[in-house]
């Protein structure tokens, strides 16, 4: 018998390591943000921690999933930036790479993100002039369209997306702050299941509607999680092992 009340929805999970728990060996994981701007560290360290093996990481940055390569989770690389701005800083993917333990697809950045918003729209692949005379083009079919050359680039489907918010609610409702929004909420939609971490968590309703940049419907699971330390972003000297919170 029906009681009349509509159930209660609650995405929020008590913790980063509860919040990855389901990926699986193999996944493709779309990793949101720039750099450290809009980084669920949180949740890729829970991510390293579990040592699932396999996966194929698609960010903006090595300084996003260098975590996920210390703990030997990543088969694959996707990504616009194989090094850093700062030619001194070490380049977590350099050894790993010459030593063949993952395989590195460099492309532009613009071609990434429009690969996420077609996998989002159900688009198959799409024609693209960005790369063209360049190795971003070998392997790939081209096409002229007037005078123009254009290489096929396929959709970028994931299976789980982490990201970063600045304030969410129980039903998965986010709101981002300043440059965090940049990519995270192209990776929420091109996720089959995508997990937030946010620093406020706020009643339902709470959120003004014309704020909300990522619906709640394409957000699986939420959870707070307290900013890390600067030098987990910045230093590259935390480890995955005998780190301090």
């Amino acid at each position: 018998m029906s009681t009349g009340k509509s159930p209660v929805v609650s995405k929020i999970v008590a913790s980063p390591s509860e919040a990855v728990a389901d990926i699986f060996d193999g996944a493709v994981i779309g990793i949101g943000g720039f750099g450290a701007a809009g980084t669920p560290y949180r949740l890729v360290l829970a991510l390293a921690e579990r040592k699932v093996k396999g996966l194929t990481v698609v960010a903006t940055s090595p300084r996003q999933f260098e975590f996920l390569i210390q703990s030997g989770s990543v088969q694959k690389a996707i990504t616009p930036f194989a090094r850093y701005a700062d030619p001194s800083a070490p380049n977590p993917l350099l050894e790993p790479y010459l030593k063949g333990e993952f395989e590195v697809e460099i492309l532009p950045l613009g071609n990434l993100i429009e690969r996420l918003r077609a996998a989002a729209a159900g688009i198959p692949a799409f024609y693209c002039p960005v790369g063209v005379g360049t190795i971003v083009e070998e392997g790939k079919e081209k096409k002229t369209f007037g005078t123009r050359e254009c290489i096929l680039e396929h959709a970028l489907p994931l299976d789980f997306a982490l990201i970063k918010g600045h304030k969410g609610d129980r039903l998965g409702n986010l709101v981002y702050r300043m440059t965090a929004r940049c990519h995270n909420p192209v990776m929420a939609i091109a996720a089959r299941v995508t997990i937030a971490e946010v620093d406020k968590m706020v009643e339902a309703g709470e959120l003004d509607p014309e704020a909300i940049v990522t619906p709640g419907i394409f957000v699986h699971k939420v959870v707070k999680a307290e900013k890390p330390p600067l030098d987990w972003v910045y230093k590259g000297t935390v480890k995955t092992k005998g780190r301090k919170t």
